[in-house]
């Protein structure tokens, strides 16, 4: 009778750890919209009582896609719209994916605090020092412009794998990918921070919630967008500049592709739903700048109704302003 006992309750505790089995939803990419997704994640994991469980990695863009294209991960956190190459990747894999935008972002141009030699910089002399020919050769300040000191110029960010690298450079240089490869790389934004934090020579550029973050030991450039900027003085990155599109060309939307399967879950159905209702409070409270409620409306509607596919992706979209993605979405 005592065995007996002993294996009822045994099978009893086993029942019900199964039952109370946390359910987990994977989310990996972008470390752009990494503090975005970690805020809801947590603010989720709440409301659900920790039922279940939200994991977010930070691989960059193009490593996020890689797993997200193999269906290795529910969500993919994007700073950029899905390329050429992965959207083949993804209908090799037959994943399909829901595209929703989920906030607007500045890249912005830092230097050190004790760089008393400049306040803003022009697009052509981000150009010169960024492309590739100038790999080995601009290495001082007054190489770019002879008004500036012979200070070595030390560079800072993004790794290869980043949304962030992909957009600055075909925002700067004019061809995504296209950079010198003689400056420290990262996928972690708070190395090029301390990077840029530790030495008077230092310019970087990192996502506005990083410099938000960051204030009192960076500076912040203004930057004069060139031709095609609606303003030709110098702009720095704000709320309202990013809004009204005058900090170009150095603005761009964030994404969130969820995979059609993951998204018949209810765990990850939830979330996404989750995700948008909260995104504009969530968004400003991490220091990026949330899209109109409308924006936010259409992402649900699109998701309720099964709309799979890009709107955006494979295509340049430098400078575009929250009422062109607007129309876009609109349209989708």
């Amino acid at each position: 009778m005592k065995s007996f006992l002993k294996v009822l309750t045994l099978v009893t505790l086993v029942s019900g750890l199964a039952k109370a089995e946390t359910v987990m939803i994977k989310i990996d990419g972008s470390s752009t919209v990494y503090p975005i997704t970690e805020a809801m994640a947590e603010e989720f994991q709440i409301e659900q009582k920790n039922a279940i469980k939200v994991t977010a990695g930070i691989s960059g863009t193009g490593g996020g896609f890689k797993k997200f294209c193999r269906g290795e991960t529910d969500i993919q956190d994007a700073s950029r719209p899905i390329t050429k190459a992965e959207m083949e990747d993804c209908r090799k894999a037959n994943i399909k994916y829901f595209e929703l935008p989920i906030a607007y972002d500045a890249a912005v141009i830092v230097v050190n605090k004790k760089n008393d030699w400049l306040t803003e910089i022009s697009v052509d002399d981000l150009k010169k020092i960024w492309e590739p020919s100038a790999q080995g050769q601009i290495k001082k300040w007054n190489q770019v412009n002879a008004k500036w000191p012979a200070v070595d110029i030390k560079l800072y960010g993004a790794g290869s794998d980043s949304g962030t690298f992909d957009y600055f450079t075909e925002a700067i240089v004019g061809k995504a990918k296209s950079s010198r490869g003689d400056y420290t790389a990262s996928e972690d934004d708070n190395t090029i921070v301390k990077g840029v934090a530790g030495d008077k020579g230092a310019l970087g550029y990192i996502p506005m919630s990083y410099y938000m973050e960051n204030q009192k030991t960076l500076k912040a450039l203004a930057v004069i967008g060139g031709a095609k900027a609606p303003v030709k003085t110098g702009i720095l990155p704000s709320k309202q500049t990013v809004e009204n599109g005058t900090y170009y060309p150095l603005s761009r939307p964030l994404f969130l592709y969820v995979s059609d399967v993951s998204a018949k879950k209810p765990e990850v159905k939830t979330f996404v739903n989750y995700y948008l209702k909260h995104a504009s409070a969530v968004v400003t409270s991490v220091k990026y700048v949330a899209l109109p409620p409308k924006a936010y409306e259409l992402a649900a509607e699109h998701f309720a109704k099964g709309k799979l596919g890009t709107v955006f992706g494979s295509e340049s979209h430098v400078g575009l302003k929250i009422e062109d993605l607007m129309k876009k979405e609109a349209t989708f």
